[in-house]
């Protein structure tokens, strides 16, 4: 699951974010369409409901971390029942209902509050409009073989001519050639790619992972059975054709012949095989890295088989000849070719892994894996542990260095591959000065402008700002900040990146936290807007702002739906319509949809602290310290700190609550204490900002699913859990 996405890194590789998916426009409102909630009308009351003393609360002597299971059913219980139950509906629309209900319960626990989107600043490139794959999940949209680069900026008038020409191929009225576009307004294309990365791969198993930052690397270099054009439209990639049965349970993919592996040197090894699908999705399942749980009630028999010790031989998995891939589902699933562009069904060469010392197996992969002498499979730092059949091969890898990959040049499909290179150079974000100056030289492709590292006014002093300048378009990609319930951990191994706080301290921060509404008033006390401007400038502030967990218009009703309680929702709704239904009910005083400020209000958030003060009583001392990781080697990510801890101490009164900025002078340091915490309890925060979730497939429990308790979600580990 790219998916599980670091805010800091999408920030560094702002240009490659720039041309990927997300939506070009708003989309056309529909007249059908049910009339959008008033966050502020009757169903969402003005007052906060008049708080009592809670006789359970009992101090104790001494900070002992709870039990994961007890606090997760106390806090989300509701939300994962409505969650279970969307899954049992009778209907898709049945099913998309009753999943903004559950989402709609999460927002209202206020365990994490959605923030930005990628996208919605100022961008200046030399990057062609959409010649990435245009799509909303997956990952597809780190595929970088049709980008196209000019050696010069492409002005704003540029960009737009571009753009009205997608639309019309969009809409089957042309083709769109940005390559000769550009040329014939005397641009010379560059064959060669440069971004950056500040986190390395820790892995070149593509199925050993559910991090962006090792996928978004290796999907250059691995095809699965189908792919995403730059159009949105999903074509045959390894699986030349499929057939999917009358009763919608069984797939057929037959697989294109005469496609290898090749070596990091490019010597050709193995022929791709049906069986190399089998081999991936059974290694996937046997590495149990985070990527198992999405075929959970999807596959025939893989839950069964990698969490309950079931045989193989029941997974609706197999190859029925060389060339030929026979699926199973547990029940028909709609969206389930929506699923196959994503890491967790990309093919593996059988023979190679095995030459590696790879074995199958739940508990014998787990065996042979802890021996790293001899289980040598995809190691991060040897290119030579993997091969590869996409448009890539990955030459070089050198952490806080360079990673480099060359065009495959014995490639199935080379038409599609615009590019001779892609290199990743190393750039924690401390220097944002030298990468502004490199751009300008052409070193890389584009920046994100940002006024909190002054780049922003550099570019406008410059002249460039008004005649390249463009507002990137947002995506699906949701960030936000994760509330640790269960905190056990309160400085890294190293020493570094230790709490200030005392043992009493400690216990009132783990008693507050599991207080509903403290937690709605931190909430409330966010003014995301002021957060935001600090690196988008004061007119790009609420532009990229996200209100709710999904996209909120990334589904939407195909017919009139009831729900459980007579409520019709008519055809056309949009998912986040919907939420903001079940959010009005809940009593939320908030807008989900996007571009608004829409958590931000002082008043019902000092409301909410004093209710949870009186539910507290004096089982707590004043003021709650909440800790704040932050990277001060970056400048942005800094700032970004700052600005919420001086909106939630103006809004809150520091007297009640002080936000304590915990410095992190390296980003490895900034990222083990939440991003790449292992699990819960390794989680080094009481509030971490730096996390984010881009959908893997094109249904609501793509994001839903990630908050799932007792080791199903990949998320609740952001909440301190599991």
């Amino acid at each position: 699951m790219k998916r599980f996405i670091a805010l800091f890194v999408v920030i560094v590789m702002a240009l490659s974010m720039v041309v990927a998916c997300g939506p070009t426009e708003e989309p056309t409102p529909d007249p059908n369409a049910a009339e959008t909630p008033d966050p502020n009308g009757d169903e969402n009351p003005t007052d906060t409901p008049v708080s009592t003393p809670d006789p359970t609360i009992v101090r104790p002597t001494e900070y002992v971390p709870g039990d994961d299971g007890e606090i997760y059913e106390a806090v989300l219980g509701e939300y994962e029942a409505y969650c279970n139950a969307a899954k049992e509906a009778a209907t898709i629309d049945e099913r998309f209902v009753l999943f903004a209900k559950a989402e709609a319960y999460l927002l209202e626990s206020a365990v994490m509050i959605p923030t930005t989107t990628q996208g919605g600043a100022y961008t200046i490139s030399r990057v062609a409009y959409r010649t990435v794959p245009y799509v909303q999940w997956g990952n597809d949209d780190d595929r970088l073989k049709g980008l196209i680069i000019s050696d010069e900026f492409i002005t704003k008038e540029e960009r737009e001519e571009l753009k009205a020409m997608w639309e019309k191929a969009v809409a089957g009225e042309g083709t769109y050639d940005p390559a000769a576009y550009l040329t014939g307004k005397g641009h010379t294309i560059n064959p060669n790619y440069t971004l950056t990365f500040s986190t390395a791969p820790v892995t070149l198993d593509w199925l050993n992972t559910s991090s962006q930052s090792d996928t978004e690397i290796t999907v250059n270099c691995v095809d699965g059975l189908v792919e995403y054009n730059n159009l949105g439209q999903m074509v045959p990639c390894l699986a030349e054709s499929w057939d999917i049965s009358d009763d919608g349970l069984t797939y057929t993919f037959h697989i294109r012949q005469g496609v290898y592996w090749y070596t990091a040197e490019g010597t050709q090894y193995a022929e791709v095989t049906a069986n190399d699908f089998v081999a991936g999705f059974r290694h996937m399942l046997d590495a149990k890295a985070g990527l198992e749980w999405l075929i959970d009630g999807v596959v025939a028999g893989g839950t069964a088989y990698y969490d309950e010790g079931g045989s193989w031989d029941e997974v609706g998995y197999k190859a029925a000849d060389k060339y030929t891939l026979v699926v199973t589902l547990e029940k028909p699933t709609s969206y389930f070719l929506t699923m196959l562009t994503y890491s967790c069904f990309l093919p593996i060469c059988e023979s190679f892994y095995e030459s590696r010392g790879g074995v199958f197996g739940v508990e014998e992969y787990a065996e042979a894996s802890a021996d790293t002498n001899t289980y040598t499979f995809g190691k991060s730092e040897d290119v030579s542990s993997q091969v590869y059949c996409g448009p890539f091969l990955i030459r070089k890898l050198q952490k806080d260095s360079e990673i480099y990959l060359v065009k495959n040049q014995n490639y199935w499909n080379p038409d599609t591959v615009k590019l001779d290179s892609i290199k990743w150079v190393y750039d924690n974000n401390e220097n944002p000065d030298a990468y502004y100056d490199d751009v300008i030289r052409g070193v890389y492709a584009g920046i994100t402008l940002s006024a909190s590292t002054g780049t922003l006014d550099r570019a406008k002093a410059d002249g460039l700002f008004d005649l390249y300048s463009y507002v990137s378009d947002t995506t699906s990609t949701t960030y936000f900040g994760g509330l640790h319930l269960n905190r056990s951990t309160f400085a890294l191994s190293s020493g570094t990146v230790a709490s200030p706080k005392t043992e009493d301290q400690k216990i009132d921060t783990h008693i507050a936290l599991m207080n509903k509404n403290f937690r709605k008033a931190l909430q409330y006390a966010f003014d995301k807007a002021t957060y935001n401007a600090v690196t988008r400038g004061e007119d790009l502030a609420c532009t990229n702002l996200r209100n709710m967990y999904t996209h909120p218009e990334f589904v939407q009703l195909s017919a009139d739906t009831t729900d459980e309680d007579g409520h019709v929702f008519p055809a056309g709704t949009f998912y986040g319509d919907i939420v903001q239904y079940y959010c009005n009910k809940l009593g939320l005083h908030i807008d989900v949809h996007d571009g608004v400020n829409g958590w931000f209000n002082p008043e019902i958030a000092r409301q909410c602290l004093e209710n949870a003060k009186i539910e507290l009583g004096d089982n707590v001392n004043w003021p709650i310290q909440i800790d704040v990781v932050y990277y001060s080697g970056d400048s942005a990510r800094t700032a970004e700190a700052q600005a919420y801890k001086t909106v939630i101490e103006e809004n809150l009164g520091a007297e009640n609550v002080i936000v304590n900025l915990i410095e992190a002078t390296t980003s490895e340091d900034f990222y083990a204490c939440g991003y790449r915490a292992s699990n819960g309890a390794a989680g080094n925060f009481d509030m971490f900002y730096g996390s984010g979730w881009g959908p893997d497939y094109g249904d609501p429990s793509t994001y839903l699913d990630t908050f799932l308790g007792y080791g199903q979600g990949y998320m609740t580990k952001v909440i301190g859990l599991f």
